[in-house]
């Protein structure tokens, strides 16, 4: 329906879109759907809102700059008439590249203007994204993700700006409207104009930021804040006229604060801006433990949250049924490992013990599967498309897999090998002459250890007869 039109906005608004050959067309022009409904009530200009795009692709491509649609009618039918590229999902590169592009004058970006990123991704990416995404946070970029798919909560969660419940969001394609407005109103405390507002909130500090109303010669700014509960608790601090942020740190936890930023001019008269700011509850570690990237002698256990507090985290294992435990340690500093030499097919109890600096412990364990050796693909099936062309069809084989190799021998013509990425499990198979049988078989890629092959025998039916096909197992 019609969304009333947000003005007295200001920033510039950058859409990270995987447009990889990992996501489907349908989640794609779905996603330019929800891009477009989050930025409709905006107000488009040099003054106001700019939107630029992103593609996520084997090399990153730009598909307008920021101040190239200054219109909603424009802006609509530029994010309409974006094609998906396909290609790798080299998240990582886009990031850095995005990182050029959010501070760059020839890509229409503004300095001094506050910086967004919005990163719809179907959860998965080729190369790292840890480094080139902090680079861009440290930069001051507000970072909102929006994953489609399962995703890796851990990695999503530290990638985006904090906390995560304000700037991370899980949702199946078709339910994106669903977030929609609650997005929209979080990129809104970013980048609405002339008003003091707080990001990256902790349990004991929170970043306050405010738009450039003096200078270094035109005068300072006095921050006032105190606990709503006890006001006589105020304190104070001064920054220059040059500085259009401060973190405020040692809060006490779940507290709302009253803040009041006074612009002391020998110029103009600015009056105060408030704003109330409620700290998060007092994390302990490690709240959640994840299992992940298991295989046959190995798998990656990861926590969060991580804390200044916590000097080492002690990991023991042991399979079950037993009684057998081996330790490792890790530094504080770390949120997860790789546990090895282990056998397969087998269950352990994995338990992560935070060690803090007070001498406290506190524990957390979960399991862990190993996989069988060598995984192997499942429910190899057959679908008829039409003249000579069937869709081959199977379930997903176990483990960090890098891809499906699928290879077809037909009875007369070469034989094809076709490689797909871990995320498409079907292919076409075409020119299959009538009345001829073929083999198809199935094989799972992985890194460190070989996949077992599915194969089948289908038999294509005579030109005369009605079209089908019959499949046999392999004897």
């Amino acid at each position: 329906g019609p969304q009333p039109s947000v003005s007295n906005s200001e920033g510039d608004l950058l859409f990270l879109l995987d447009s990889s050959g990992s996501v489907s067309y349908y989640e794609f022009s779905r996603v330019k759907e929800f891009m477009w409904d989050l930025v409709r009530p905006f107000t488009f200009g040099p003054k106001d809102v700019q939107t630029s795009i992103i593609h996520i692709s084997t090399t990153p491509t730009m598909e307008f700059p920021f101040d190239r649609y200054l219109s909603s009618g424009t802006l609509q039918q530029a994010i309409r008439d974006t094609q998906q590229l396909m290609g790798d999902t080299n998240t990582g590169k886009a990031l850095s590249y995005a990182k050029e592009k959010l501070f760059s004058d020839e890509a229409g970006a503004r300095p001094d203007v506050p910086k967004v990123l919005v990163w719809v991704t179907d959860g998965f990416s080729t190369d790292d994204i840890s480094e080139p995404m902090q680079l861009l946070k440290d930069m001051g970029v507000t970072v909102f993700i929006v994953s489609t798919g399962r995703g890796n909560y851990l990695e999503l969660s530290a990638a985006a700006s904090q906390p995560p419940e304000k700037h991370l969001h899980f949702v199946d394609v078709d339910d994106l409207p669903i977030i929609t407005k609650e997005l929209r109103d979080a990129i809104l405390d970013v980048i609405q104009a002339n008003r003091l507002h707080a990001v990256d909130i902790t349990s004991s500090s929170f970043r306050l930021m405010w738009p450039e109303l003096l200078s270094q010669e035109t005068g300072y700014y006095t921050l006032e804040y105190a606990p709503t509960d006890d006001l006589a608790r105020k304190r104070t601090k001064q920054v220059s006229g040059a500085h259009t942020s401060l973190t405020l740190s040692n809060l006490a936890p779940e507290t709302t604060y009253e803040v009041a930023l006074i612009p002391e001019s020998n110029v103009h008269y600015f009056p105060p801006q408030t704003t109330r700011v409620t700290t998060l509850a007092e994390e302990i570690s490690p709240a959640q433990v994840l299992i992940s990237e298991s295989g046959p002698h190995s798998f990656h256990v990861s926590w969060a949250p991580t804390l200044d507090s916590v000097m080492a985290y002690q990991i023991l294992y042991g399979p079950l049924p037993g009684n057998s435990v081996k330790l490792l340690e890790v530094d504080g500093k770390h949120n997860s490992t790789v546990v090895e030499n282990l056998a397969p097919n087998t269950t352990y109890l994995v338990t992560v013990t935070a060690v803090y600096k007070s001498g406290q412990e506190k524990s957390l364990s979960a399991k862990a599967c190993t996989q069988e050796e060598g995984s192997t693909v499942r429910h190899l099936r057959f679908e008829d498309m039409g003249p000579n062309t069937l869709k081959a069809s199977w379930d997903s084989a176990e483990g960090k897999v890098l891809g499906y190799r699928v290879r077809c021998r037909r009875q007369t013509g070469p034989s094809s090998v076709i490689s797909v990425s871990p995320q498409i499990h079907s292919v076409l198979l075409t020119d299959l002459a009538s009345g001829t049988t073929n083999k198809v078989c199935v094989k799972p890629v992985y890194k460190n250890q070989p996949g077992k092959g599915l194969c089948r025998v289908v038999h294509m039916q005579p030109a005369t007869e009605a079209q089908g096909y019959k499949h046999r197992e392999r004897a």
